[in-house]
Parts: structure tokens; sequence; C-alpha cells
């Protein structure tokens, strides 16, 4: 029970109140979507997806071989013990079974075990597309859908709505590969992942109350959650989220921790896993944009007025830029162009906006709605969707 079952929840002894809690939680969606009272979880959400990048990968991949080398190394203690022999660690320790196993992962591209050939992913390692600058480029943005190419299942083809900025909706092959491999956008970064312990912690330092305290109160509370682990319930949702995502504008949190806030769900999702796919947005502060003048002036100088070196990555920890993922996309409001904000700004105060009917721009994602909205977020450039 305490490594097999639920093991994301927690490995360590004492936890199965908590794994109980969260198998009853399991069984309650699954009711709920038999019943036909929520609707089926979409399988093609991009929001839902992770993707294997080249450390997780070589890490698992290392892990497998130690494993086998820890392993031998028992075995041959066993066998020295038995037979009172003595111990010498050159032999007891085969230096070839780490670099042979990289070595063939790597030539072959078959990512696992030699031993085990079947059983593993084909086509990790492939040799660079050297033939121009730009298909490098290309080749290294690449991310492959591991589906069966024979099948003919047309919805992990299909362009989803979450794909838009996150993937590119021109550039995939044509053939039986059509669809499963996808090339990033141009803006789009894949989360490294960082600790979870540092958000926990904050969470119980604001009023995270655990699921025992919990369990027989009948005050409404949304359910809080950590990569996936029910951690507690809390009280004032609202006000923890915007806790959380002024902490991140400011870097006290990572910026890559993403905050998903499910009003109807009553829940709070927090993630902090690595290989999810995110894109840059301008903060958008009391429908004014937090870009101001001095900031591209300081981006092409390279340096703030005081001296100091003023990068992108500074943009994103001083609260201009913002990564969202596919998830929090959907629970902010982000307008296509900073004209289109400052027509609802006029809007809110009263007075007429800007345009006119007749100069309709027919390449706009959509036709600025004549109604005045609270926008939370401004698109960088309706061209980085490519």
């Amino acid at each position: 029970l305490q490594k097999e079952m639920l093991p994301h929840v927690s490995m360590a002894e004492g936890s199965e109140s908590k794994k109980a809690y969260f198998f009853g939680y399991m069984i309650h969606r699954l009711l709920l979507a038999a019943l036909e009272r929520r609707e089926l979880d979409d399988r093609d959400h991009f929001g839902k997806k992770r993707l294997d990048l080249a450390g997780p990968l070589l890490a698992n991949l290392f892990r497998m071989l130690f494993r086998k080398l820890t392993k031998d190394v028992y075995r041959y203690l066993q066998k020295c013990v038995e037979a009172h022999k003595e111990f010498n660690l050159s032999l007891a320790v085969k230096h070839n079974t780490i670099t042979n196993g990289l070595k063939y992962s790597l030539a072959t591209g078959n990512w696992g075990d030699q031993k085990k050939s079947m059983s593993s992913k084909a086509g990790v390692s492939q040799v660079l597309n050297r033939y121009t600058y730009a298909s490098t480029l290309s080749h290294l943005r690449r991310c492959n859908t591991p589906l069966g190419r024979e099948g003919k299942i047309a919805k992990p083809r299909q362009l989803h709505n979450t794909h838009w900025g996150m993937v590119c909706p021109a550039e995939t092959p044509e053939g039986q590969a059509c669809g499963l491999v996808k090339n990033l956008a141009l803006m789009a970064c894949i989360s490294v992942g960082s600790l979870s312990a540092p958000v926990i912690e904050f969470l119980e330092e604001w009023g995270l109350e655990s699921l025992e305290e919990n369990a027989h109160s009948s005050t409404p509370c949304t359910k809080v959650f950590v990569n996936g682990v029910w951690m507690g319930v809390h009280r004032d949702p609202a006000n923890l989220v915007k806790t959380i995502k002024k902490l991140r504008r400011k870097d006290d949190i990572s910026p890559e921790v993403s905050v998903v806030r499910d009003i109807r769900e009553r829940e709070l999702r927090l993630y902090t896993d690595a290989g999810r796919v995110c894109r840059p947005l301008f903060i958008v502060e009391n429908q004014q944009l937090a870009l101001r003048k001095k900031h591209v002036e300081w981006l092409n100088r390279g340096v703030d007025d005081a001296g100091e070196e003023f990068k992108w990555d500074q943009l994103v920890k001083g609260g201009i830029i913002e990564l969202l993922d596919a998830e929090e996309e959907e629970t902010v409001m982000i307008c296509m162009t900073p004209e289109e904000l400052e027509n609802s700004r006029l809007q809110s105060q009263g007075m007429e906006s800007q345009e006119n009917d007749n100069e309709f721009d027919p390449s706009a994602r959509l036709r600025a709605i004549s109604s005045a909205h609270t926008w939370t977020h401004c698109e960088i450039h309706p061209s980085m969707i490519l």
C-alpha cells in the first residue's frame, strides 16, 4: 500500500488516510462522469500533456542502469559471503554497465534496456538535421506524439483550441505522421520544473487546512491540489490566488508555477512539474499594460537606469511578462492587441471607441466586441502562434 498504490500522493508511512481521501475523490469524479453530470475530460487538451525532455529521459535511463549496477554488486557480494572469499571492489563494479547502456541508447535511439529492446521507445535520439540553419532550428523544436502511425484516429491529429500559441498550426509533416509530429511555436518554452516544497510551505502558512481536520465541517471550501496531490482545503481561495500570483510576479515563487482556479468545481490546482508548455504574455493591470516605454528603452540598451543588466529574465521577474501554460490560460482574459485594450478602456469610461466598422481587419482572430472587458493579459504579437 505504501509503495505501489498512489505513489505520487506519498510514499511515507502513515499517509493512508490521505490516500483514502484521494481515492474517494477519484471515485466521486468517476461517478459524476458516469451519471453525465460533468463532461468527460478532453484527452487532447494541451494543458494535461507533459513533454519528455532530454534531462528526464537521460535521468530515467541512468536510474535504470545504476539499479542494474547495484544488483550486480549485490549478487557478487552474496557469492563472496557464501564462498568465504575476499570482497574485491574493482571486480564487483562492472564499469561497462552504465557506459555501454548510455552508448547503446544514444546510438540506436532505442531508449531503455538492450535486452528489452521491444518494450523500449524507438527514435528518441536522432541525427541532428544540418541541411540549413532553419531546418536545424525546426528539428530542435520538434515534438513527437507516441501513437501508432497506422491508426486512423483523427482526434489526436487535429488542431486543438489549446494549441494556440503553444504549437505551430502549419508546420507538420504530411502523410501518416500528420498532426502527430508537432513543432513548438516561436515563443513557447517548456517548464524545467521546480520544487513543490516551498509552495506547500507557503500554503500551510496561509491557512491551508488538512483533510483530517476538515472532514466533518459543512462550510464550503475549495480543494487545493499541488501537482495532482490533494493537499487540503482553503476557505478564501480568491485571496489565496491573488497572493500567489503577486508572489510569482515578484519572483518569490518560481515564475513557472501555474495557478489554475476552477470556480465551478471549487478546486485550486498548482503545478510545479517539468515538461509543461508555457508561453509569455504581457500583464495588464487596471486596463493598462505593465510594459512602459522605459522598459523598451532599457531592453534596447541592455541595461536599466541604475546600470544593472536588463534582459528577458528581468521582464519576467519584474512582473511585466508572465509565463502561462495551457491550463492557466483558460482562467484569464487575453486581448489580442494593445489597441483593443485602449478601446476597452475608453468604453469603460463611457467614450466612443476609436475604430470604424468599415476598417474591420479580416486577419484579426476575433472582431473587437463592442463591450468593455476586464482584460488580465495581452498577446505579445498575434504572429507568435506560428
